[in-house]
């Protein structure tokens, strides 16, 4: 396989996809409902989208994100529900992270559309459902769970929102999550989080002490750090807790390579590469290779970090392969998850996906991090 530059492998993820699906179409899409989803797995891999698209100004790129968002936002700036062949449910924080799309969108394009959406997904926070700490609960059917993946789908979006909206208010409430899930889902025993933390202790999956999950998920984890570098682009200097976010990175990151596989990748359950059935997964591996190489580049790292983000790279890219038609596949992409039992068979037998949306995401996102001819990438 000849070696692209990394803005080339994320537009070449970003083509694999644009030509297998119609942008209404992206999965999840249930073609028997003619029902598309407004979620996170389409906004993840369109954050990266449009991430490429900054770098590159390739309009194909904005206007297939554009589309896909149109398909799911009236002339009056609503999501629109089944009733016009789309959905969006507020009772889980997996569908606001799409509105990290719009301010994008709006900068480009004026329209005041966009701008109501993000208001309206983060406005309604204010009376989501917490835990006695200010948590969110991942659902509001799932009483007192906190989900890591949750500070991905609503803690970007919520700092984004504070700081284009001048309110204050919400750089303390992304913050708190950030904080909540450090101090109640750290593992002691390995030094990261686990993927879950319910406070009562009282469902099955937690610990009837602790109320926290039993394993450290690779991709929950990837979706923490990659938050926190994220949110950390918003949160002020003023900002009294920002020096305690930047702390949370730096020790979790610099734990994370720790567990990197020799090959540069990580494992589905991050701290137990050794045993039986565990696998290097894709998404996690980009997920957290993006918040290193970025931690970096920001000053929360030292600049040593730099090899573990391009070994990181690496590793990935040589797991990579073509199809018969020419377009790049991502494999070892573990599908969704829920918590369920928690234990360690639950994750290692997840399934495993090419292109699935996830790991494509989380690609291009790693991608468009680097730049050619950087540190990481000399000539």
């Amino acid at each position: 396989m000849k070696k692209l530059t990394p803005i080339e492998y994320g537009r070449m993820a970003c083509e694999t996809i644009m030509q297998k699906y119609e942008p209404e179409k992206l999965p999840p899409y249930y073609k028997e409902k003619n029902m598309g989803m407004f979620a996170y797995h389409q906004g993840v891999f369109l954050s990266g989208m449009n991430r490429i698209f900054q770098k590159t100004r390739e309009q194909n790129l904005f206007d297939y994100m554009k589309a896909w968002v149109d398909s799911h936002v009236d002339e009056n700036g609503k999501i629109v529900t089944e009733w016009k062949g789309g959905w969006c449910s507020l009772e889980t924080l997996d569908f606001r992270q799409p509105g990290l799309l719009m301010y994008p969108l709006y900068e480009e394009t004026k329209d005041e559309r966009y701008m109501s959406v993000v208001k309206y997904l983060v406005e309604s926070l204010k009376d989501y459902p917490t835990n006695s700490k200010g948590g969110f609960w991942h659902m509001t059917e799932q009483d007192n769970q906190m989900w890591l993946d949750g500070l991905y789908m609503a803690g970007p979006i919520t700092a984004m929102y504070a700081d284009k909206f001048q309110k204050p208010e919400f750089f303390d409430l992304a913050a708190t999550q950030v904080i909540v899930m450090y101090e109640n889902m750290k593992d002691e025993k390995s030094g990261l989080l686990v993927h879950g933390w319910e406070e009562t202790g009282t469902i099955g999956w937690a610990n009837p002490k602790t109320g926290k999950s039993q394993e450290v998920w690779g991709r929950a984890m990837g979706w923490y750090v990659t938050a926190l570098v994220d949110i950390l682009d918003y949160i002020p200097e003023e900002c009294e807790k920002r020096q305690k976010l930047i702390a949370i990175e730096k020790e979790l990151l610099e734990t994370l390579v720790k567990y990197q596989d020799e090959s540069g990748r990580w494992y589905q359950v991050v701290d137990k590469g050794g045993q039986e059935g565990n696998w290097l997964e894709n998404s996690c591996s980009c997920l957290i290779t993006y918040a290193l190489a970025k931690a970096v580049k920001k000053g929360y790292l030292e600049p040593e970090y730099y090899e573990a983000a391009r070994k990181g790279y690496e590793g990935v890219i040589d797991s990579l392969y073509y199809d018969e038609e020419g377009l790049l596949q991502i494999g070892d992409i573990c599908v969704g998850t829920c918590i369920d039992d928690g234990d360690y068979q639950h994750y290692i037998n997840r399934g495993k996906a090419v292109n699935d949306l996830h790991g494509s995401g989380a690609f291009v996102l790693m991608c468009s991090e680097f730049e050619y001819k950087n540190v990481l990438f000399p000539e």
